[in-house]
């Protein structure tokens, strides 16, 4: 069996890594093709480094640009890569762009399309990646589920029971695999950020384009870092829109992209998370940690459910919420959050129609 996948953005990393793991121990053949939706080193080579993967044999290198542009140039390069492998599964990860154009290309050259977190849904439409989710999955051949309310989810919106496959959570697999490692760096240490501190990602559109928004979060930030440490890895986008707006970052220490080992170090030795990104509210569940989620809906609502995570649209809520929390002894993780996802996906590949 041949497996293509493919991968373009951080947050598809650390889910292809433990189902590349899994299928070079079954030795199959594998390729990995990466669009280059990221494509500087802390957004992207180093997270193969970071999860024990060779780097990926092809790069399509689409760089960025709007939503349009970008999907179009993934489906244009990707599809005679595809044509000379000709592999029995495209395997696509998560809700990018590149994600949605790979699983388009791939049913119209008819070849099956496995996606790896299926049946998320946000029910927030203005998020493009909640598009990306609902177009690959219906689109895909094999849908492989994180949890048991995206198996509903997929039941409700009508495919077919033989295509959903529970496997849970793969970003927890990476997570276990590489969480010692990342201790070993002792990141906060180095930084000067001291135990017992908050560390902040965002990076949606509905939280940093709006300048009065984003300054209204970063002002309760700024309450957040009187009373402990605060770090900010800040994505390049979310960095570009603080230096337009003008905003003053007090005593919130605000750092470049990080890599995946120094992130996990972060999270892991922190009293608390803010961000508005899915992956990060996996991790810090699956670690314990607790998570103050800034939006108003999410796709993992396991996250709230177990304890693990809060939903905080209004940023003036933050700087109490950081004071009510505690960590989590021992981490709440769902159902399939026990580092055997991706074994379980490639047992649903292998065994799929048969």
């Amino acid at each position: 069996m041949k497996l293509l996948h493919v991968v373009g953005a951080r947050p598809n990393f650390p889910k292809l890594a433990p189902v590349w793991r899994a299928a070079r121990h079954e030795g199959m053949d594998q390729v990995v093709v990466h669009t280059g939706q990221h494509y500087d080193d802390a957004m992207s080579a180093g997270f193969f480094r970071d999860l024990g993967m060779q780097q990926p044999e092809v790069n399509l290198d689409v760089g960025s640009g709007t939503h349009a542009a970008q999907t179009a140039r993934v489906m244009e390069r990707f599809e005679p890569v595809l044509v000379s492998e000709a592999p029995d599964w495209v395997v696509v990860y998560g809700d990018v762009n590149s994600t949605v154009a790979a699983a388009l290309v791939a049913v119209k050259l008819h070849r099956r399309v496995a996606h790896v977190e299926a049946g998320l849904r946000s029910h927030d439409r203005a998020m493009p990646e909640e598009i990306n989710r609902i177009v690959t999955d219906r689109l895909s051949d094999l849908l492989l589920t994180p949890t048991r309310s995206a198996d509903a989810t997929l039941r409700a919106e009508g495919e077919p029971e033989r295509e959903i496959a529970f496997v849970g959570n793969v970003m927890v697999d990476a997570l276990l695999f590489a969480v010692e490692r990342a201790r070993l760096t002792q990141f906060r240490r180095k930084i000067g950020a001291g135990a017992g501190g908050v560390v902040v990602t965002l990076h949606r559109p509905s939280n940093v384009d709006d300048p009065a928004r984003l300054g209204e979060i970063i002002a309760a930030l700024r309450l957040v870092a009187e009373e402990r440490p605060v770090v900010f890895p800040a994505h390049p986008r979310t960095r570009a829109r603080l230096e337009a707006a003008h905003i003053a970052m007090g005593a919130i220490q605000l750092l470049p992209p990080v890599s995946y080992l120094e992130m996990l170090d972060l999270v892991d030795g922190s009293h608390a998370v803010i961000t508005d990104s899915g992956g990060v509210q996996v991790e810090a569940t699956a670690l314990g940690v607790p998570c103050l989620t800034v939006r108003d809906t999410t796709e993992w609502p396991e996250t709230v459910s177990c304890g693990a995570n809060q939903l905080l649209y209004d940023p003036t809520r933050l700087a109490a919420a950081v004071r009510a929390v505690h960590r989590l002894v021992p981490p709440p993780r769902p159902e399939g959050w026990d580092g055997m996802a991706a074994v379980r996906v490639i047992d649903c590949l292998r065994t799929f129609g048969r």
